[in-house]
This record gives C-alpha cells, sequence and structure tokens, in this order.
C-alpha cells in the first residue's frame, strides 16, 4: 500500500511540468487568436475611445509578460477569471458545464462498451461468421457516419416523425424542474433527491445524444477488442489452458478477454479524452450545455479567460484519467505492479 502511495504521488509530481507547459502554450496561442476581446465587449458601434477604456480595464494594455505573471497569480489563488461572453466568473461556468459534457460522454461509452466489448469477443471467437461481418459493418458505419449527421437523423426520425423522444432542447424538458445540484449529474442527483420522474425525463433526454455518441465510439472500441482478442487467442498460454482441460469460459473469460483489456483500456481512455473535447457537433445539434459548445462560443468572441479554463480543465482531466488507466493496468494485470524507482 505504501509503495502504491509513493508510486502515485511521483505520477501526479511528474504531472506538473505538463499542466505549467499547457498554461504557458494556452495563455500564448489565445493572445494569438483572431478578433480583439475589448472589441467584442465594447459592441459593434463603440468608437476607439471606448474600444481603449475597455482594453485599460481588462488588462490588455499591459505587456505580455506582465499579463502573464497576472493570469498566473490569479491561478495560483484559484481564480480562472471571469468570461466576458456570460460575465460570470470561469470556475463557476466550468462547474455548471463539465458534468452536462461528462454526464453525455460517460452515458456513451457505457453504451458503447456494452455493445463493442462483447461484440468484438464473439467477432474474435467466431471469425468469418455473420457475427464478424456484422462488427465490421458496425465498425465502418460508426467511423464513416459524421455525429452532427447521425444526430440530425435520430432527431428527424424518433422526434419528429414518430414523436417517441422529447424535444431536443438540452439535459431536460421544460415541463421538469432540474433536481436539487449534489454532484451536476441529473441522473445521479434525480435519485439522491428520490424523483424518478425527473430521473426518467433525463433518461429520455439523454437518448438520442447517447446514442449518437456511441454509436461514433463503438467503433474504436469493439476493432480493438476484436484484434486483441485475437491475438490473445493465438497465443501460447491459451494453447495451454485448453490442453489442459479448462472450461470454454474459463479460457475465453479468465485468460483470453483479461490479458487483451489492456489495450482496451487503453482505447477507452483516448476515446473518452478526444469524445470530452470533441462532442461540440453533439452539443449543437441536441442543445446540450457542455463544456464543448461553451469552449467554441469563447474561442469566436476571443474570450480568454473562458478559453484558458477550458483547456486547463481539459488538461487536469486528462491527467486524472492517465492515473485512473495505470491504476486499472495494475488491477487487470498483477504482473504490471508499480514501479516506484
Amino acid at each position: 500500500m505504501a509503495g502504491r502511495a509513493r508510486a502515485i504521488g511521483i505520477r501526479l509530481a511528474q504531472t506538473v511540468p505538463v499542466i505549467l507547459g499547457v498554461v504557458v502554450i494556452s495563455f500564448i496561442l489565445t493572445r494569438a487568436l483572431p478578433g480583439d476581446p475589448a472589441v467584442y465587449f465594447a459592441g459593434a458601434m463603440a468608437d476607439e475611445q471606448s474600444i481603449q477604456q475597455v482594453r485599460e480595464a481588462l488588462g490588455l494594455d499591459q505587456p505580455l509578460v506582465t499579463q502573464f505573471f497576472l493570469y498566473f497569480a490569479d491561478l495560483v489563488r484559484g481564480d480562472l477569471g471571469r468570461s466576458i461572453s456570460t460575465g460570470q466568473p470561469v470556475l463557476t461556468d466550468l462547474a455548471m458545464r463539465l458534468p452536462a459534457s461528462l454526464e453525455l460522454t460517460l452515458s456513451a461509452l457505457i453504451v458503447s462498451c456494452a455493445i463493442a466489448i462483447p461484440l468484438g469477443v464473439l467477432a474474435a471467437v467466431r471469425q468469418g461468421s455473420w457475427v464478424d461481418h456484422l462488427c465490421r459493418v458496425l465498425v465502418t458505419a460508426g467511423v464513416s457516419l459524421p455525429t452532427f449527421f447521425t444526430g440530425i437523423l435520430l432527431v428527424y426520425v424518433f422526434y419528429y416523425l414518430l414523436g417517441w423522444a422529447p424535444s431536443p432542447l438540452g439535459r431536460l424538458d421544460f415541463i421538469y424542474l432540474e433536481p436539487p445540484r449534489v454532484t451536476g449529474f441529473y441522473l445521479v442527483d434525480s435519485l439522491l433527491a428520490r424523483d424518478l420522474e425527473t430521473f426518467g425525463a433525463t433518461v429520455r433526454q439523454l437518448a438520442l445524444p447517447t446514442i449518437t455518441l456511441a454509436l461514433f465510439t463503438l467503433a474504436p472500441i469493439a476493432r480493438m477488442t476484436r484484434a486483441a482478442m485475437l491475438q490473445a487467442l493465438s497465443s501460447d498460454y491459451i494453447r495451454t489452458a485448453r490442453a489442459a482441460g479448462l472450461s470454454r469460459g474459463k479460457v475465453l473469460f479468465g485468460y483470453g478477454l483479461r490479458n487483451a483489456l489492456l489495450p482496451v483500456v487503453t482505447t477507452l481512455g483516448m476515446v473518452f479524452s478526444f469524445v470530452l473535447g470533441a462532442n461540440v457537433l453533439v452539443e449543437k445539434v441536441f442543445a446540450w450545455p457542455g463544456i464543448g459548445s461553451y469552449a467554441v462560443e469563447a474561442l469566436v468572441a476571443s474570450d480568454y479567460a473562458a478559453v484558458q479554463g477550458f483547456v486547463l480543465a481539459m488538461a487536469l482531466l486528462f491527467v486524472t484519467l492517465n492515473l485512473i488507466i495505470d491504476l486499472s493496468y495494475a488491477l487487470i494485470d498483477p504482473r504490471i505492479g508499480f514501479d516506484t524507482k
């Protein structure tokens, strides 16, 4: 236990230079964005004097080095700045929007894993069968169809034609009140409040955007599961296990799938990282108030504080995710362990 805690501490310490690099690079790149936030904030009809006053109020008239050290000093105090687009502190905006994106992304990954992993295993076990061909079709379709097209198609069929889905306007239909905020996840908060009606409404609202993202994330997970299982099933230890007379289930799941999970977990981490920051098209189609649409709106307005806050939040999430993946490796395969050297 002490070795594990020491290893986690070392890996967290190794992330400090990464976070500092992200802070510096995001600061420099945001200043290189086209447009002037002072012009956006002052309004289209403002004169040059008014724009200059706004620029001074925002501190944009200071030298770049001075701006950075002021920003870094605020960052150390936990102040990410104030968004000129919303007028709210960036930390407040992120706290409100990040749970929406996480809930959507995690729901999509759970659905895609529930389909992709069993499908990939079956495709590897029954190579060349109809299951294998079905896996290839789903993988090709998931990669080929853009998420915005899939989302619009689902809305057209299930909302407009059939009327089965609620209106694609946010996390909850307007006839329902938001559950008392505890985690920011409506599914969890509604269960904590024992409000099953709101929970059901949240599930219905989540269904179409979750399916849209799940179809996209299903492809790499199923493909990696199939490839990893094929490699595992052709290995010597599987042949030895079969020769020892072990049951088919023990061979497939106890030895084959467990050894194939390492690349699958790595793929899951990569997919989660990519989708969380790139699901803006799905958020736009379903008017989902997530962090992706927040970042795009901040980029359009040259909202420096909001863009930097988004990049920093993503960096911290990726660091946390990589640590979780490392811990998962040791749980799946104890031979990996924790190297504390």
